[in-house]
This record gives structure tokens, sequence and C-alpha cells, in this order.
């Protein structure tokens, strides 16, 4: 079992970070402060060559695994955790999903675009009625000749402001449930799009989310994604690779609140010395890095076991195994972000302040990808079903 990861994933993550820190770090606090993040930044990532990270390069794509998305989010977010999200909704919830149930016409049609940052993507899946409980969609989608006719409301899209490409579901068949589910492939110019309105959140500014509206909404029947009836597998292997690469932004978030309050134990000083000193300062910093280290042994585990079930191997189910990583990864996150603020003080209170800014961001990883509830009754279910 090695640990170490690969020259070429440590390549990577060291040139993101390197881009972050030349590109985003000096806009930072700005982005957060305007709710907006930098013009022409997609087509700066496609540059990088990040926006397909898993897509093969015959598609425009970087052709590397799950485990490398992980590092780009990682390292994306130790900088601005904003853009981080933005780029995973693009990267994996859209893009990594259109390549691996498209159908080759789908693929040479998209992912060029969205590979190259001439073109966002999202994933519309949430409703005002059905966040967690995914399969409770209410979108109807009807087909009439040659396109399907779809109608209902998303919301907390992220992207869903910018994005020209969406992921979305809906019921073709509303008395099969969870069975009559079907994925499509949206362009925002479709007519009966539209965007209702754009939200505003406590964290990750800069991010885009929107509420979408389909009134009557027309689809090329060529824009299924997947087989009639049957988006629910679309469905719950993208949740499962979600939860598994998104687990790399509260990484990040982690990792950064871990390195900020190092350099302010170090330079503060109280009652003559460091604070670092102190015995309480020390073990709250020990409790991060051990927290840290078990989180990232645990999400690294989940993307590399994706990408073997992706290639028909056999081992840990994923299923259970992504729910673990995000669940502990974001858990992680909030803890390590908050006594990121409480070790900087009265400063840490202060909105200029980056742990101020990471302590915002990190509850979403509670929240997003199913609830930290919703993430332990999946594990306990297929604990039990085994």
């Amino acid at each position: 079992m090695d640990f170490d990861l690969s020259p070429e994933h440590k390549m990577l993550s060291d040139e993101v970070y390197k881009f972050m820190l030349r590109e985003i770090a000096p806009q930072a606090e700005r982005i957060d402060n305007e709710d907006k993040l930098p013009d022409g930044i997609w087509l700066k990532l496609g540059e990088l060559g990040v926006l397909g990270i898993t897509v093969p390069e015959e598609y425009g794509g970087a052709g590397f695994d799950l485990l490398a998305a992980v590092l780009v989010l990682e390292q994306m977010a130790r900088v601005c955790p904003a853009l981080g999200l933005s780029y995973g909704a693009h990267a994996i919830l859209c893009v990594d999903t259109l390549f691996r149930h498209g159908t080759e016409a789908q693929r040479r049609k998209y992912l060029p675009s969205l590979c190259s940052g001439q073109m966002v993507g999202a994933l519309a899946l949430t409703e005002p009625n059905a966040g967690s409980d995914a399969v409770g969609i209410t979108t109807i989608a009807r087909k009439i000749g040659q396109e399907y006719i779809l109608n209902g409301t998303k919301t907390f899209i992220t992207n869903g402001p910018i994005a020209d490409v969406f992921i979305v579901y809906a019921k073709t068949n509303k008395e099969k449930g969870s069975k009559g589910i079907s994925a499509f492939i949206v362009e925002k110019n479709f007519p009966g799009f539209s965007v209702s309105k754009e939200l505003k959140k406590m964290g990750h500014r800069g991010s885009p989310t929107g509420e979408l509206v389909f009134e009557d909404c027309r689809v090329p029947a060529e824009n299924l994604l997947g087989e009639e009836n049957r988006g629910i597998a679309v469905m719950m292997s993208g949740l499962d690779r979600e939860r598994a690469a998104l687990s790399g932004l509260a990484l990040g978030i982690a990792q950064q609140a871990m390195d900020l309050s190092l350099r302010y134990a170090r330079e503060r000083y109280q009652f003559g010395q460091p604070i670092g000193n102190f015995q309480l300062i020390q073990g709250k910093l020990a409790d991060m890095y051990t927290y840290l280290e078990a989180a990232r042994l645990l999400a690294y585990k989940a993307a590399i076991t994706a990408d073997r079930e992706e290639r028909g191997g056999k081992g840990t189910k994923l299923h259970k195994l992504a729910a673990a990583a995000i669940l502990f990864a974001g858990e992680v996150a909030t803890r390590a972000a908050l006594e990121a603020v409480q070790i900087h003080g009265g400063y840490g209170y202060m909105l200029e302040f980056p742990v101020n800014r990471l302590y915002r961001d990190a509850k979403l990883y509670e929240i997003g990808a199913g609830t930290s509830e919703i993430r332990r009754l999946l594990i306990a279910r297929e604990l039990l079903s085994e």
C-alpha cells in the first residue's frame, strides 16, 4: 500500500496551487466582498488544463482520474473555496457526468467547449421541496415528437446564473417514482428556460447560485442523457463521485485554517510570549493536524475506489465510502475553521481576516451533496444490508 502521490499528481497539485496564488489570492477578499468571480477566469482554467480533468484528451480533457480532481479542488479551496465550488460543479457534476454517460455525439458536441472554458457547466437536481430527498423531484418531462417538454423549478444551483450547459433531472414517468427519472442536457438558450433569480449565500461568495425555471422548455430528444426512465443510475453514480471529489474542497479549507492558525500562533504575542507556547493553543493545532490527515486519507481512498469501480474493479462499495469521506471531511473543515477563528480571537471575528471567510465557507460541506444526517443514514443502511 503506497501512500505517496505519483509524480504526475504532485506536479498537478503544485501547479494548481501556484496558479491560485498568482491569479486568485490577490483578489480573494474582493471576490468575497463583491460576490463575483474574476472576468475571464474560466478561459484561464481552460488554459491550465483542469476543466476536463477526468475527460480523455481526445475530447479536450486532461485524461486524469478522480484523485486528480480531489487534488485540484483541495488546492483551489486553500485560496478561494468559492472558485473551487464553481469549478467542482463544472468539472465533476457536469463534465464528468456528461463524459461517462453521454453518447459519442453528445461528447463531441459539448465536451471540447466545456474543457476549454468557452462554456460553463452545471448540475440541476435540487428543487424547493426536494433537497436530500433527491428522488422526490417534481420537475416533469413529457416527450412530444422529437422533443421533451420540461416543466418545473430547480434551486440552489451552483453556476446557475452563468452556466451554458446543464445536466437536468426530471420525471418522465411519475407513477414509477425513482424508476421514472431521466437526465437531460439542457442549454441555456433552449426555449422555455430561464434563471429566475440569483441567490445570496453566507459563504462561498463569488460562486454564483441561482434558481432555474422550466416553462414548457423544449429539449431535443437527442439530448436525453442515458436511457429514458433510467436516470437514477446516472444520478446515484454522479452523487457518489460528487461526494468523493468535493471532499477535496473540505480538505483545502481545513488545511488553510491550520496553516493560518500556525502562522498566527507564532506571530501573536500575549503575556510576553507567542500564543503558540500555550498548551491550549497547542492542543487545538494538534487536533487540526490529526483530523485533517485522517480526512485526507479517507477522501483519497474514496477517489481511488471511484476510479477502480468505474473500470469495473472490485473492492469497498463506493456508495458508503464516498458518503463517509464527505461526512468526515466536511465536519473536520467546520471544526478546523471554528478553531482557527478562536485562535485568532477578536481578529478572527473581523470580516477582512481570511479565517472568517473559511468559517463561513466550511459549513456548506455539512449541507451540500446530502446533509451530514443523510450521509450517516446512508452509511448505516449500507452496513446493515451487507
